[in-house]
């Protein structure tokens, strides 16, 4: 389950954050492995790691400090995921959102038909509806439709991935900075050097911010800023 929070809205008993500082007894998580989920306490950030072992720490934590303030984020999306902390470590493991396999079940339960198509070479028939004038025009190029309709998706791929890529990175910044950073100084302004893809100015605007909220949000608009994915 996931939740949109406005800044400043949110409940900090529902939510868990990882990063370590171990001279203050917090706890460090998956600390060189690549990070699927990241939390905050605070402005803070104290761990990091898979979903399972950050909302483990964050409930060790939590059952220290009530007061503690956490928040979990997918570090992809920077989508809050709420947790459910009531109970034991095991009740609250078993209550985790699942990995979304819906569209490897869909494929699992879904074989191709046999006949048209190329099982061996990844080729799969599938229906396609298309007007009389598209099947016209189809028929007329080389190769057949098949061979035309696999070259205008590959160069519609082509065209599109580096501003489907740009855009979905400038949302997961924004998402991350609106929550955690929008009552921050030139809050406003960054969002803008974000989405106009300034990277100087964006990093001088955040320069002011508590550290570890500053560094993850850099982090996230260098994935925009970025020429190459």
């Amino acid at each position: 389950m996931t939740l949109a929070i406005l800044p400043g809205l949110y409940r900090p008993e529902r939510f868990a954050r990882v990063i370590c500082r171990p001279s203050i007894g917090e706890i460090i998580v998956n600390a060189g492995s690549d990070v699927a989920y990241i939390a905050f306490e605070g402005e803070r950030r104290i761990a990091s790691g898979d979903l399972g072992e950050v909302a483990r720490a964050a409930k060790q934590m939590l059952d220290r400090r009530k007061d503690a303030s956490i928040l979990i984020f997918d570090d992809k999306t920077s989508t809050p995921v709420e947790i459910d902390f009531r109970g034991s470590i095991d009740d609250m493991l078993a209550r985790l959102p699942k990995q979304d396999l819906s569209a490897v079940a869909e494929d699992a339960v879904a074989p191709a038909p046999r006949g048209p198509g190329r099982p061996k070479l990844g080729v799969v028939a599938r229906e396609v509806t298309l007007l009389p004038r598209h099947w016209d025009w189809l028929a007329q190029q080389k190769g057949g439709a098949s061979v035309a309709i696999r070259k205008l998706i590959d160069q519609a791929r082509k065209t599109s991935e580096d501003k489907d890529r740009i855009r979905f990175a400038q949302e997961a910044a924004y998402r991350f900075m609106s929550i955690m950073a929008g009552n921050r100084p030139h809050y406003e302004e960054a969002i803008r050097a974000l989405f106009a893809h300034d990277p100087g100015r964006f990093e001088n605007l955040i320069a002011e911010w508590p550290a570890d909220v500053r560094d993850h949000a850099s982090r996230l608009a260098k994935r925009a800023f970025r020429p190459e994915a």
